[in-house]
Parts: structure tokens; sequence; C-alpha cells
């Protein structure tokens, strides 16, 4: 019989995990704020060892700085950390569209397309909250088209270190509709079975990001830790 005890722990942290995510990514946390685990165990009714437990993990992909004897924050930016997951983050995709080019799942052809298309809509009704939503499961798409669904977990742990840092950023429409005409480059590529030309597309993709990167670096220095 399974510990109940366990269970709900591991539902708590779980869930403490995701809440806090989810608020340091969109920057309801900005970097840099106070957390604290009692505060955050009160807010959640639970005992302290599922927040600890969510505090452990959030810190081990980089979002919160967990310090000894002193308060716990949400990590400030980092452009060495930021570098670090980009790169990451472009080994795995580029793995993961090259094995999709060779062999797809084409069940996930269907969803696909419907993502396209809410993609589609939401640059036209001017969404940038959803576009940017779409783009997060068009990612996750690509990787179970390309019959590597584990991998979205280590391509997300690595892009939230980006994505918290673009929120900064006003997504124009222009630049939404760029991001748009790569998904269906790269979905072009992938379905004539054209890994080569997957890869460069990919690549242009991810590399949209660096004078994002470089113009927010100027424009919020403070809240960044090198």
């Amino acid at each position: 019989m399974a510990d109940t005890g366990t269970l709900e722990r591991a539902t708590g942290s779980d869930l403490v995990f995701d809440r806090l995510f989810e608020k340091i990514t969109k920057l309801e946390l900005l970097p840099g704020t106070k957390i604290s685990e009692t505060d955050v165990a009160k807010t959640f009714g639970y005992s302290r060892q599922p927040v600890r437990e969510a505090f452990t993990r959030l810190a081990g992909i980089n979002l919160l700085l967990v310090r000894p004897q002193r308060a716990t924050i949400v990590r400030p930016f980092s452009r060495k950390l930021i570098a670090n997951a980009r790169f990451v983050r472009t080994a795995i995709e580029l793995e993961v569209v090259r094995a999709a080019s060779q062999g797809r799942d084409t069940s996930v052809d269907g969803p696909l397309k419907a993502n396209m298309k809410a993609q589609a809509k939401a640059i036209a009704s001017g969404e940038a909250d959803r576009f940017h939503e779409l783009d997060y499961e068009f990612h996750r798409l690509l990787c179970h088209a390309g019959h590597q669904a584990f991998a979205f977990d280590l391509i997300a742990a690595n892009k939230a270190q980006v994505d918290r840092l673009c929120m900064l950023a006003l997504t124009s429409s222009e630049g939404m509709e760029a991001l748009y005409d790569d998904h269906e480059r790269l979905l072009a590529a992938i379905t004539s079975g054209d890994a080569a030309d997957a890869d460069k597309v990919l690549r242009l993709h991810l590399g949209r990001l660096t004078p994002t990167i470089e113009a927010i670096y100027t424009t919020h220095r403070a809240y960044f830790d090198d």
C-alpha cells in the first residue's frame, strides 16, 4: 500500500513547483525577489517539506538561488547561464529535428497543423501571450514527432532561462511573424525529409534571440548578476 504522506508530499511539491515556475517565468516574481518557504507553505496550506522540495527543483534549473543562512531569492539573470542553456537546448533540439526528418511520427501531423493555424490566429489578433504558449507547444510537438518526447523536459528546463528574460521584450507582430515563418519552414523541411535544411532553419530560429538578449541586458542591467 502506498504511503499516503509521501504521495501527498509529492503532489504538493509538484503543484508548488508548477505554480512558482509559472510565476517566475512570467515575471510575476522578478529577479532578486525574496521568497520564503514559510510564506509559500502558508499560501498553499502545506507543510514546509513539499515547498522545500519544490524550491530544490527550481534551484536545480537556476530559477531560484537558495543561500544558506540567507533569504532564498528568485535568481537574477545571468548571461553565462543563458548562454549555457541556449547551447544545451540547441544541441538537443537539433537532434530532435534530425530524428523527425529521418522518420517522423505522422500521428503528430494533425496537432502540428492545428497549432500552426492557432499561431496565425494569435498573430492576427495581436495575442502575444497566446503566441508564446503556442510556440512552447509547437516545440513540444516536434519532440513527439521525432519520437523523442522525453527530450522536451530537458528543452523546457533550459528554455525557461530565456523565456522569462524575453517577457521583458514586447513581442511585435513582425517578430511573431518571423517566428511563425521559421516554424513553417521547419515543418516543410521535416515533412520532406530534408534534415540539412531543418538544421539550418532551426539554427536561424534559435539565433533570433541573440539581439533580444543583448538589448535587455542593456535596458534592464539591474536584473542581471554579471
